[in-house]
Parts: structure tokens; C-alpha cells; sequence
């Protein structure tokens, strides 16, 4: 029996073809949309498969790894078998216009036990798949978005049933609603307000402060904030890629993090010099140790965000980054991601953001993009360039 009312897949994947049209605008008759899921997300993937045919897409799905054969992958492979794992991809990444993501994993530990030196080599082999997509999304070429479908082992990740779980998933995607792709347009035209109020500020730097941490983060020239691009079901945060290189003081996750098959919770890390200098954990510091040190950018920042409270309906931990990073509940939230930085938070001509370019602005390059969640109370102050401090969030909402 699925986890959703027929009524609710259906409305879920409209929301979906809505984040795929809204993410790249354009979209043609048989267009290629590769739609990518877990076994355990069949009963939306079908719908959602009878739709793109009917609009004319051309389709191709691809059924992720199952816990077996992916710990197999990690584990019981040599070298030159993961550098092989996605040999004859590239081609096929570059011949799609868009690319939907249905996650349902059927395991969230597997990998507990696998060295963090495997883990890095296919997060690093995976990176020119990334790149690629960005390339050519950045060109206006492709597309993509992404949910996530309620399943036991998310639910029991969780501390939550099923039922509660995909009323979570529910109240978040707006699927109770009569038409929950107006609703997201609306949320897109609220979003953009915010964007531009930021926007006028002339930010320098950005200081979160809460009763964990205390950090500043330095805006970057030719940087913008974004958010709400379809890219993600849900996606409620305000974001930008800041200059790691002005990141100094004390950042912590209260929230816990699945990754790459490993928990992780109580994540602390010291900056300076824009690098994580002091990392611990109260669960899986070895993992995070291994998982900050894949590259030299992964122990930097790619991205600084917050979410309001007005957006967000998210009230529990999901156990999911798509939902965790989205987080509503009584204070909003605030995340940073280690590693790679977001090249169309660049204001210029994105063509021109080349390695030298991004080198010179301080945006950070890694195999490494990794989500960290606080949900804590915290006053957020932008100093502009002006000098001028003033508050732009506090109590989980932006101060515009």
C-alpha cells in the first residue's frame, strides 16, 4: 500500500514537472528526461512517468543501487574498478535535457563500516557526472529537480512512523493543497522579494550567532542570493556561495546528518584562514575527519543559507538533507555546505566564471558538497560595505 493517496502522487508529480519546467524554462517535445529513483518510490515513479509521456518527453529511468550492490561498490571493489563505476556516462550526461531524482533509499547505514578512502574516490569519480550538469544547466541546456518519497527506513531514521513521516512530505510539497504548483509560484514570487531585498544591502560580511556558534562569513564580490528555483521539492532556503576565504569563527550542527551510508551527529568546526581547523563529532568524527579531508576544498565553504519559518512547514527531523536543510519549524534554520561553492550565484556572465576567474572571487572547488544543519535560535547581522551593521534574520525570519 503506498505511503501516499493516489490524489497525492498525482499532485506530487505535477509539482515535480512544475520544478523541471520552473529550473530550466523551454522545454520541447521529446526532450530526453533521465528520471532516476529507488525501487521503494515506484508507485510515484510510475505516475509521474505516465505524465512526461504524455507531454511528449522521451524518457529513460534508472533504477538507483540497492544497499546490497552499492555496499558491494564501496566495499569489495579495488581501485580501478571505481574509477570505472562511471566510465561511458559522460556522453549520456550530455545528451539529456533534464534529469529528475525520486530518492527513496532503503538503507541510510550501509556504509558505516566501509574505509572513508572508497568513499572518497567515488565521491571524487561522481564529480565529473556534477560537472557536467552544472556546465550545462549554466548554458541553459538542462535541467533538474529532485523529492524525496516517504519510505520505513526514512520514517525509522526519523523516530517517526510512516503515516507522520509522509505528512511531513505532504504538508512540505503543499500536496493538500488544490493546486500545489500555484502555491509553489507563489512561494517562487515571495522568494524573489526576499533575494532582492538582499540584494540592495551591498552585504561585506555575514555573522550568525546562537548559543553554539558564533561565525562570519564573507559575502565575495559578484555574489547573489538564490533559492526557490524548482531545483528542489521542497526548497524554502535563501542561499549564496560565499568567499571561503573570509569564513573564521565557530559553526555547529545541532542537527543530525546521513551521509554516504554513515550518521553523523553534534558536527563542530572551527575556521581560520577560511579552513576547518578544529573538526569533532559527537557520532561519526572519523567519517567527517575522512569526509573534510577528500580534497583541499572540502574543508572550505560552498555555501552559507537560511530558511524562514513564514515558508516552511518542516517541524521534524527527516533524516533527509532535502528536507533537514529546509527545516521550518520554531526558529528557522541556518546551514553551511563544505566543499563545493554554486557558480550561478556568480552575478556575471556565468561563461566567464572560469577556474582562474573562481580562484581569484574565492568560490570554493570540491569533489565535496555536504549540507550542516542548526535549527538553533540565532541572530543573523550583515555588516555592508558602507560600515553599516543591521540585523537580516532573527526568530527564523528575515528581517525585510
Amino acid at each position: 500500500m503506498s505511503a501516499l493517496s493516489k490524489t497525492q502522487l498525482e499532485k506530487y508529480a505535477d509539482v515535480l514537472i512544475w520544478g523541471l519546467r520552473t529550473s530550466r524554462p523551454g522545454f520541447k517535445k521529446y526532450d530526453i528526461i533521465q528520471l532516476r529513483f529507488h525501487v521503494d518510490a515506484l508507485d510515484l515513479v510510475e505516475v509521474l512517468y505516465g505524465r512526461l509521456i504524455k507531454l511528449k518527453f522521451n524518457v529513460k529511468l534508472k533504477m538507483m543501487s540497492t544497499p546490497s550492490t552499492e555496499l558491494d561498490l564501496y566495499r569489495s571493489t579495488d581501485k580501478a574498478q571505481r574509477d570505472f563505476i562511471f566510465a561511458g556516462e559522460k556522453e549520456f550526461w550530455n545528451s539529456i535535457n533534464g534529469d529528475i531524482y525520486v530518492n527513496a533509499p532503503a538503507s541510510l547505514t550501509h556504509l558505516k563500516d566501509v574505509p572513508s578512502s572508497n568513499i572518497a574516490d567515488i565521491t571524487r569519480n561522481r564529480t565529473a557526472l556534477r560537472d557536467i550538469r552544472i556546465i550545462n544547466e549554466d548554458k541553459g541546456l538542462a535541467g533538474w529537480t529532485m523529492c524525496t518519497y516517504p519510505n520505513a527506513e526514512l520514517a525509522r531514521s526519523a523516530g517517526l512512523s510512516l503515516k507522520e513521516y509522509a505528512r511531513q512530505i505532504a504538508k512540505a510539497c503543499f500536496l493538500d493543497e488544490k493546486d500545489p504548483a500555484k502555491k509553489w509560484s507563489e512561494i517562487f514570487r515571495n522568494s524573489g522579494k526576499i533575494k532582492k531585498w538582499l540584494a540592495s544591502l551591498n552585504i561585506d560580511t555575514i555573522r550568525t550567532e546562537s548559543k553554539s556558534m558564533d561565525l562570519e562569513v564573507k559575502m565575495g564580490e559578484k555574489r547573489q542570493f538564490l533559492g526557490v528555483s524548482g531545483q528542489n521539492i521542497p526548497s524554502f532556503e535563501i542561499y549564496t556561495s560565499p568567499d571561503w576565504r573570509g569564513t573564521k569563527g565557530v559553526y555547529y550542527a545541532d542537527f543530525p546528518s546521513y551521509k554516504d551510508g554513515n550518521y553523523v551527529e553534534k558536527v563542530r568546526l572551527e575556521f581560520k584562514g577560511g579552513r576547518a581547523v578544529k573538526i569533532s563529532a559527537g557520532k561519526g568524527e572519523r567519517f567527517v575527519k575522512g569526509m573534510l579531508a577528500t580534497d583541499r576544498g572540502a574543508g572550505q565553504i560552498g555555501e552559507f543559507s537560511l530558511t524562514d519559518t513564514r515558508f516552511s512547514k518542516i517541524n521534524k527531523f527527516m533524516a533527509n538533507t532535502l528536507f533537514d536543510e529546509n527545516h521550518g519549524g520554531r526558529y528557522g534554520n541556518c546551514h553551511i555546505a563544505m566543499g563545493f561553492s554554486y557558480s550561478d550565484t556568480y552575478t556575471g556572465e556565468i561563461s566567464g566564471l572560469t577556474p582562474a576567474v573562481k580562484e581569484k572571487l574565492g568560490f570554493n572547488t570540491s569533489a565535496v558538497h555536504w549540507d550542516l544543519v542548526n535549527i538553533e535560535d540565532k541572530k543573523v547581522t550583515a555588516t555592508l560595505k558602507s560600515g553599516k551593521k543591521t540585523t537580516i534574520y532573527e526568530k527564523g525570519r528575515f528581517k525585510y
